[in-house]
């Protein structure tokens, strides 16, 4: 029995010693590292004491601090920032969709400027800016070395005023000037419209106004088509749309989807991570859907592109979009400034991140570059002319159809100024145009196989 108790105590006292063994080098690796973080707290503040009292010239405090607070941020990933109490009034001017500017969303790319799209309507969209050019300088300042704020910052100015921007575009050999009036930004999120019997939404930003604006432009260009039967589908057309808030890209998907997962966030701890899942009720009531998307199609547009796609709701056309996939939220910070720290990762329905990688569309449509117009003055020739004279009804002699009625007659005329119509926007707006022909080619199968044929695996991109 004794042998018994003095093993189980040599047992005990062995144990206490194994775990003081290696909880003690744990322990102090902790201690260790915490030491580490305050022996670099202390030399910040050396460095900012030797600034204040040695700098060849008196440097504003605060000014000071807010540049080290931004540099830490902005040293984490191109969307994380430190926002000063202007630009944080700013920010909350942008997603009420007002605000003085050029109208163009621009973020930072290997210390160059770049468009990620210009905005609808806008000083910059009217002067050419397109999505993917580098804004290399303004009113002939270059903007290499500046934060993606600072940048900005150079942009901005009085409504009314002048500023000229350099701009560097992938196959243009040299840099080319465009000068601006800067403009109040009044945004409206989403225009409907009605092309034949398509439904066309055009959402070009998600601000608190997105999905409101989606909903009575969708209802009255229904009722302006005379109700839902005589609609073939829908274009939600969502190029070189930047983003805004998650709140609004979760509605706006959930207008179209009766079920399912919309889009999840996943944050460094599993607490952190969130699901959003729709709720009955498609506004389309089933019809097709056509996503239209481009380079310049970011952040929230890309969760509802996703959403639509996984779920097979929508079949997407254009180019990859942007590839922005990660989730910013704002903290209020002392002082009426805050913080833009990047908290976590989207994944659409299916579990794919398209951080940096973008979405590809079912089918891949690029937009023809626009082609100098013809002059005026260009005399046609004989041959030329002769080349327009393709029907039956330009011959000379031609015998006419007997056989249709009047009605019959204008009924024809009609299907013809449909399509002479539909040809001239496949000139102006070619990705447009083909979304379009898909949701006719849908409509001419029979109305049992729509649903069918919408949900179907179309892509043909190599």
């Amino acid at each position: 029995m004794r042998k018994f108790l003095m093993a189980a105590l040599g047992g005990t006292v062995a144990g206490a010693v194994l775990a003081t063994q290696v909880a003690a080098p744990l322990l102090a690796q902790e201690a260790s590292k915490d030491s580490s973080v305050y022996e670099q707290l202390d030399l910040f503040g050396d460095i900012f004491e030797r600034i204040r009292a040695q700098y060849v010239e008196e440097v504003d405090e605060g000014e000071l601090i807010e540049a080290a607070i931004n540099g830490m941020l902005t040293s984490l990933d191109p969307h994380s920032s430190y926002l000063p109490p202007e630009d944080f009034t700013d920010m909350r001017e942008q997603t009420r969709g007002e605000f003085g500017g050029l109208g163009i969303e621009v973020t930072q790319e290997d210390g160059f400027v770049k468009v990620v799209s210009p905005m609808d309507g806008t000083p910059a969209a009217e002067a050419g800016v397109q999505t993917g050019d580098f804004i290399t300088h303004v009113n002939g300042e270059s903007l290499l070395g500046l934060t993606l704020d600072e940048a900005v910052e150079k942009m901005r100015g009085p409504v009314g005023s002048e500023i000229v921007i350099t701009i560097g575009r992938e196959g243009t050999a040299e840099p080319f000037d465009l000068t601006l009036i800067r403009d109040t930004i009044k945004l409206t999120a989403v225009r409907a419209r009605l092309e034949g019997s398509t439904v066309v939404l055009r959402v070009t930003t998600f601000n608190d106004q997105t999905y409101a604006n989606l909903e009575e432009g969708l209802r009255s260009s229904v009722e302006e088509a005379g109700g839902m039967d005589n609609v073939n589908g829908f274009v939600i057309d969502m190029r070189n749309n930047p983003g805004g808030l998650l709140t609004q890209a979760i509605k706006v998907s959930d207008a179209f989807l009766d079920a399912g997962e919309i889009v999840s966030t996943r944050g460094r701890e599993p607490e952190d991570s969130e699901r959003f899942n729709a709720e009955a009720g498609d506004l389309a009531e089933g019809k097709p859907i056509v996503v239209l998307i481009n380079g310049g199609s970011a952040s929230a547009s890309e969760i509802v592109t996703g959403a639509l796609q996984d779920h097979r709701r929508a079949i997407v056309v254009g180019t990859k979009s942007f590839g922005k996939g990660s989730v910013q939220t704002v903290v209020p910070l002392r002082g009426d400034g805050a913080m833009r720290l990047t908290t976590a990762r989207y994944y659409t329905p299916s579990g794919r991140s398209i951080q940096a990688l973008g979405i590809a569309p079912d089918i891949v449509v690029q937009q023809p570059a626009p082609q100098p117009e013809a002059v005026e003055d260009e005399a046609e020739t004989p041959e030329s002319a002769a080349l327009r004279l393709r029907s039956e009804a330009d011959l000379r002699g031609a015998i006419s159809n007997d056989s249709m009625t009047e009605d019959e007659k204008r009924q024809a005329e009609e299907e013809q100024a449909r399509a002479e119509e539909a040809a001239k926007l496949r000139q102006e707006d070619y990705q447009m145009a083909y979304a379009i022909d898909i949701l006719k080619g849908l409509a001419a199968i029979e109305p049992e196989n729509i649903a069918r044929a919408a949900s179907a695996d179309v892509s043909t991109a190599p």
